[in-house]
């Protein structure tokens, strides 16, 4: 794949008052409309139905978890799924579903591995020679590989492919937003009441950029007393409804802390866990 990186508002350092006059994402803002002067075309022998974006406003609150939850629980539905691993810099997708590189590819470009349950998936990890060795490039960069596992690899057809993306606000999930045709995004946080604020910086983010938010994820909700059944909520009263309320979004789901999702992670078959948790998110990615 080669690295390929057009000029656009998205480059901090040349973007400015005078710059960003006549900018098509400024227009576009104005006019409450979607931008899509910069969006990308998917490799031609890729044909995908719905993008859905998983972001979070700050890392450690089990994003991967819900994106690999999300899409197992489409799979187990009977559609087809594809992840794209956009957290290149802490990968963890292909490890999570037992999958190993390197990629192939042809002419047409490079293929996604594909998962024990079907699951078709491309990270940064499958085109390494060593999966544990740090992937040290600036943002432009990254960006600009993001770019490529969607015009570049062959997904075929595909019901959803969902997004995992890196945490934060930065230059990643802005390629993400501005390239592909995320047609909507699942907020993941957790209970604390700094996550909830980091909450509301990750839905302004998506309606600057008139993405629509699916729905709102919290992890690490509670853990079960596994003598009595109690939930032991430790990382104080979760804020979620509040927030939801204030957002008018829905609440696809609280997830407690759960060994067997680690478990099942670690051994490489996340796919085999029924993430009931969850179950409330299928009804809104079936009516996208």
């Amino acid at each position: 794949m080669a690295n390929e990186n057009k000029s656009d508002c998205s480059s901090a350092s040349t973007c400015g008052r005078s710059s960003c006059e006549g900018c098509p994402s400024a227009a576009a803002a104005q006019k409450g409309v979607r931008n899509t002067a910069f969006l990308e075309q998917p490799n031609k022998n890729s044909n995908i139905k719905h993008v859905i974006g998983i972001v979070s406003g700050k890392g450690g609150v089990g994003k991967s978890l819900v994106t690999s939850s999300l899409a197992s629980l489409m799979s187990k539905a009977g559609y087809s799924v594809g992840i794209l691993d956009a957290d290149i810099t802490g990968p963890s997708i292909p490890k999570m579903f037992g999958v190993q590189g390197p990629a192939r590819g042809n002419d047409d470009g490079t293929f996604p591995e594909l998962a024990a349950d079907g699951t078709k998936i491309m990270s940064i990890n499958l085109m390494l020679e060593d999966e544990e060795a740090p992937v040290v490039w600036r943002g432009p960069v990254i960006a600009g590989v993001v770019k490529q596992f969607w015009t570049d690899v062959q997904w075929g057809d595909l019901d959803y492919l969902f997004v995992d993306m890196p945490p934060g606000t930065g230059d990643v999930p802005l390629t993400c937003f501005q390239s592909i045709p995320v047609d909507g995004i699942v907020i993941v946080t957790s209970p604390q009441e700094l996550v909830q604020m980091i909450v509301r910086k990750a839905y302004n983010m998506a309606d600057m950029m008139h993405i629509p938010v699916i729905g709102l994820v919290e992890n690490y909700s509670y853990i079960k007393c596994p003598d009595c059944g109690k939930k032991i909520e430790i990382f104080g009263k979760s804020n979620l409804d509040a927030v939801a309320g204030e957002l008018a979004l829905p609440i696809l789901g609280k997830m407690p802390m759960d060994s067997a999702f680690a478990a099942a992670a670690d051994a490489g078959r996340i796919y085999e866990i029924n993430n009931e948790y969850l179950a409330e998110s299928k009804k809104y990615l079936e009516n996208l």
